[in-house]
């Protein structure tokens, strides 16, 4: 069982690596998109690498619901609804989405994820 202090080593190396950033930049409450400068194609570089760090398998979908993001039955006028909130939140427990729940717009989604949110998803995957 790997403690959070090496989950969260592995996940910033795993990021530092993935974004070409510098280790000091990679704590836990950056946001992947906001302070880390994340784009969306980073994010199955990421995912691989914490695949390969981890010997864990994810799942399209699973870390990033894209899905929910994108369908028609919980995206109304570039805003999640609160059926599609339910449903994130029910896929990420891992992820803190209370400022996204004040404005959910579609676009502003990545933003909210942090380093932290990371290393959660990780902690569970190796729990479960």
């Amino acid at each position: 069982m790997a403690t959070s202090d090496e989950i969260f080593s592995k996940v910033q190396e795993a990021l530092v690596e993935a974004l070409a950033v510098d280790d000091d930049e990679v704590t836990p409450e950056a946001t992947l998109v906001g302070d880390l400068g994340a784009e969306s194609i980073d994010f199955l570089d990421i995912v691989f690498r914490l695949e390969k760090g981890f010997d864990i398998s994810i799942p399209r979908g699973e870390l990033f619901p894209e899905d929910i993001l994108t369908s028609a039955d919980y995206v109304v006028d570039g805003k999640i609804n609160a059926e599609g909130l339910a449903l994130l939140k029910e896929r990420m427990p891992f992820a803190d989405l209370s400022g996204f729940e004040e404005n959910p717009e579609v676009q502003e989604f990545a933003t909210q994820l942090k380093v932290q949110d990371m290393c959660n998803f990780v902690a569970s995957k190796l729990d479960g």
